[in-house]
C-alpha cells in the first residue's frame, strides 16, 4: 500500500470549520495533492527535475468534476505526453460515488419522492440531480426486483397468507394510468413474516388474482392453511378456487373501515375504540358480552376497563343497536373453517361474529 504525504494549510483547516465547503475544499486539496504523487512515481521523477530514470513527460493537467457525499470537488489530473496516468484513485472513488448515489435510490425505495431527493441534493452536496437521472438511476434496481420478485417460495410452507391491492398510477406508452397492485404476504410457520410477490394487474376481477394466485405456487407457495383479506367478490372466489381446503377470514382493518363508512361521522371515533375492544376480546363470550354491554369474563381488569371506558365518553345506547346492525350486515356470507356459530335463541342474527376477523397489516 502506497504512503503519500499530504500537506494542509491552515487556511484549509481553519475552513473547515467556519465554511460550508470546508471539507469538500480539504477532500479536493488531498486528492490532488495524491494525484501529483503518483504522476512523479510513474515517471520516476518530479516536475522539473533532470534525472536518469525519468521514463516520461508531463503534459499539463486536465480538470475532472466529481459530486462526492462532501460535495462537489474538482481533480486536476496530470497529463502525459505518452500514455496516461494509471490510478486506482478514479476505481475507488467511482465506488465512492456509486454509494452517494446508491444512498439516493434508497430514498426513492423508502418513498422520497425525485423532487425532495434533488432539493437534498442541493442542500447536502451543493449541486442538483434532476428527477429524471434520479428515475434512471432507480431502473438500476429493476434487476435486483425482478430476481427478488420471481424467487422460488418452495423452502418452507406458508400457513398463513394476507392478499390485498393497492391502486397506484403508472406511465403506459406515455400514459398515466391507474393500475392494481397486487400484493401477498406470507407468515411462515416459525412467525415470520415476508411478502410473497407482487404484480400489476387492470383490476381487482376474479381472473386477475387467480392469475396471481397461481403464479405463487408454480414458484412453490404451499402449506397455505388460512388466507385473510377483505370481502372483495373476485379476491374471496379466487381464494375458493386457488386454495381448495384452505379457510378465508376477513381482514380486521378493511371490516373497521366498513362499518364506519356506514355510521354517523360523529359516532365515528367512539365506535372505532370499542370495535377495537371487541376484535382484542380474549374469548367468544366475552366478545358477546362486550357487544351487549356487559362484559361476561374472568379476564382481570377487561371489566373494569370497559366501564371506566364508558363512563368517561358518556356513549348513548342506541350505538349499541346501530353496531349490531352493522356487524348483521357486513358479517361474512360463508363460515371460514374453525369459526363458532351463533347458537339458535342468541340475539342478532348476525351468524358468525366479527372477532373472527383477522388485521391485513
Amino acid at each position: 500500500m502506497a504512503t503519500y504525504e499530504i500537506t494542509i494549510s491552515g487556511e484549509q483547516l481553519h475552513g473547515l470549520f467556519q465554511e460550508d465547503r470546508g471539507l469538500a475544499e480539504l477532500v479536493e486539496a488531498a486528492l490532488n495533492q495524491v494525484l501529483r504523487a503518483e504522476a512523479a512515481e510513474q515517471l520516476k521523477a518530479e516536475p522539473y527535475q533532470r534525472t536518469g530514470e525519468r521514463v516520461g513527460y508531463r503534459n499539463g493537467t486536465r480538470e475532472r468534476p466529481l459530486t462526492t457525499r462532501v460535495g462537489s470537488i474538482t481533480l486536476e489530473v496530470p497529463q502525459f505526453r505518452e500514455g496516461k496516468l494509471e490510478t486506482d484513485l478514479f476505481k475507488r472513488y467511482q465506488r465512492s460515488e456509486q454509494a452517494l448515489l446508491g444512498a439516493f435510490m434508497e430514498m426513492v425505495v423508502n418513498g422520497v419522492s425525485n423532487r425532495k431527493v434533488k432539493r437534498i441534493t442541493r442542500e447536502l452536496c451543493g449541486t442538483e440531480f434532476s428527477k429524471s437521472t434520479v428515475s434512471d438511476l432507480v431502473k438500476e434496481l429493476d434487476p435486483t426486483v425482478r430476481q427478488w420478485n420471481e424467487r422460488s417460495l418452495g423452502q418452507e410452507p406458508y400457513p398463513f397468507v394476507i392478499a390485498d391491492a393497492i391502486v397506484i398510477k403508472v406511465r403506459i406508452g406515455g400514459r398515466v394510468r391507474a393500475q392494481s397492485a397486487l400484493i401477498a404476504t406470507g407468515v411462515n410457520s416459525a412467525g415470520m413474516r415476508e411478502v410473497l410477490g407482487l404484480r400489476l394487474a387492470n383490476s381487482e376481477s376474479e381472473d386477475s388474482w387467480s392469475e396471481f394466485f397461481s403464479w405463487l405456487k408454480a414458484r412453490g407457495l404451499s402449506g397455505v392453511d388460512l388466507v385473510v383479506s377483505d370481502n372483495h367478490g373476485g379476491l374471496v372466489n379466487a381464494v375458493a378456487a386457488q386454495f381448495q381446503g384452505a379457510s378465508w377470514q376477513r381482514c380486521q382493518t378493511h371490516f373497521t373501515k366498513n362499518i364506519l363508512d356506514a355510521c354517523p361521522k360523529a359516532l365515528q371515533g367512539p365506535l372505532h375504540a370499542r370495535l377495537r375492544l371487541l376484535f382484542e376480546a380474549p374469548d367468544m363470550n366475552t366478545a358477546r358480552g362486550l357487544l351487549e354491554g356487559s362484559p361476561r369474563t374472568s379476564r382481570p381488569g377487561l371489566g373494569a376497563r370497559w366501564t371506566g371506558w364508558n363512563k368517561g365518553l358518556r356513549m348513548r345506547r342506541r350505538q349499541w343497536p346501530f353496531l349490531s346492525a352493522c356487524a348483521r350486515g357486513f358479517a361474512p356470507a360463508t363460515a371460514p373453517s374453525g369459526s363458532t356459530k351463533r347458537s339458535e335463541g342468541e340475539s342478532g342474527s348476525s351468524a358468525y361474529s366479527p372477532i373472527l376477523t383477522r388485521p391485513c397489516g
